[in-house]
C-alpha cells in the first residue's frame, strides 16, 4: 500500500501559494483549500499567509476537533515526501499536550463573570458621574473610569475571541459582542479578521497587519523600500508623507496614540459595510449601533463641549 502512494516535495508545495492555487499540508496529506478559501469560517487571509507550508500547528490550535472531517474532501491524494516535524513544533505540541493535562484551557467561568462584573460596576460610576454629579472632576473622574472600562472590556472581548470563555458557544458570542461592540464600538469581526492574521504569521512585516502603520510610524527599516502588505493587498509606499512623519516618530507617538481610537471605529464600518464575508455581521452591526446611541447620549448630559470634548 505504501508504494501506491503519490508525492511531492516540500519545494513543489511552495509553489501553489497564490489565490486560486492554494495547497496545504496538515501532517504530511496535502490539502487543495483553493475554492475552501472563500467559505473559509476564519477569512481568506490565514489561508493565504501559510499557502503552500505545513499548517499543522495552526490548524489544531485554531479548529476544534470536529474540523477533521472535513479535510478528506479537500484531500489532492498526495503526501509530502520529504515531510518532517521540526524541533520547535514539537516543543509546541509537548508544551500543548502539558497545558492541557494540568487543566489550562479549561473554562473558568468564574474569572469571566468577575471581569464583566467589574465592567459592570465600571459603567455604573460612569453613569453616576456624569448624570448625578456637577462638577468637572467628577465628569473627568468618570472618564477616567471610562477609560479603563473600555479597556477592561477589550480583554473579556480578547479572551472570548481567543477561545470560550463562557459555558456556552452562544453566551460566548454574547460576550464577544457586548465587550467589543456594545461597549468598545469596535466590532469583535474586525478585530478577529486582524488578529487571527496577526497570530497566523506573527511579527511578519509582509503578513501581519498589526506592524503595518505606514505613514505614520514603521517598525522597521524594511519599511523603507515600499513593502507590499499581503493583509491589505495594496503597496505600503514610503512617499514624502510617511518620510517626514516617520522621521519624527518618537515624538508623534503619543499624540497619535492619543487619536488613534477613531480609526479602529473608521476600520470596523469599512469592514462591516463591505463585500467581504464577515460573520455575525447583522450582530456585529446590531452592537455598533448600541454604541453609537448610548455614548452620544452620554456625552450630550455634560454640560458645555470643552467638557465633552
Amino acid at each position: 500500500m505504501e508504494g501506491k502512494k503519490k508525492y511531492i516535495t516540500a519545494e513543489e508545495l511552495k509553489k501553489h501559494n497564490k489565490p486560486g492555487d492554494l495547497w496545504i499540508s496538515i501532517q504530511g496529506k496535502v490539502y487543495n483549500v483553493s475554492d475552501w478559501a472563500k467559505e473559509h469560517p476564519g477569512g481568506e487571509i490565514p489561508l493565504l499567509n501559510l499557502a503552500g507550508q505545513d499548517v499543522t500547528d495552526a490548524f489544531i490550535a485554531y479548529h476544534p476537533g470536529t474540523a477533521w472531517k472535513y479535510l478528506d474532501k479537500l484531500f489532492t491524494g498526495y503526501y509530502v515526501q520529504d515531510f518532517q516535524v521540526s524541533d520547535v513544533s514539537k516543543d509546541y505540541r509537548r508544551l500543548v499536550t502539558e497545558f492541557s493535562k494540568t487543566g489550562m484551557f479549561e473554562t473558568k467561568g468564574h474569572v469571566a463573570f468577575c471581569s464583566l462584573a467589574s465592567v459592570a460596576v465600571m459603567f455604573a460610576i460612569v453613569l453616576y458621574g456624569v448624570l448625578r454629579c456637577d462638577s468637572v472632576w467628577a465628569h473627568l473622574g468618570a472618564a477616567m473610569v471610562l477609560g479603563m472600562l473600555w479597556i477592561q472590556s477589550t480583554y473579556v472581548g480578547h479572551d472570548s475571541g481567543h477561545y470560550q470563555v463562557m459555558s456556552s458557544r452562544g453566551y460566548n458570542r454574547l460576550a464577544q459582542i457586548i465587550t467589543g461592540n456594545c461597549l468598545t464600538g469596535i466590532s469583535i469581526a474586525w478585530w478577529k479578521w486582524t488578529h487571527n492574521a496577526h497570530h497566523i504569521a506573527c511579527n511578519s512585516l509582509d503578513y501581519d497587519p498589526d506592524l503595518q502603520h505606514i505613514p505614520f510610524f514603521a517598525v522597521s527599516s524594511r519599511f523603507f523600500n515600499s513593502l507590499t502588505s499581503c493583509f491589505y493587498g495594496r503597496k505600503l509606499n514610503f512617499d514624502p508623507l510617511a518620510r517626514f512623519l516617520i522621521s519624527y516618530q518618537h515624538l508623534t507617538f503619543y499624540p497619535v496614540m492619543c487619536v488613534a481610537r477613531v480609526n479602529l471605529y473608521l476600520q470596523t464600518l469599512l469592514l462591516l459595510f463591505s463585500n467581504r464575508k464577515v460573520p455575525d455581521r447583522a450582530f456585529n452591526i446590531m452592537g455598533i449601533l448600541v454604541f453609537w446611541t448610548w455614548f452620544p447620549l452620554l456625552l450630550s448630559y455634560l454640560p458645555n463641549w470643552p467638557e465633552r470634548f
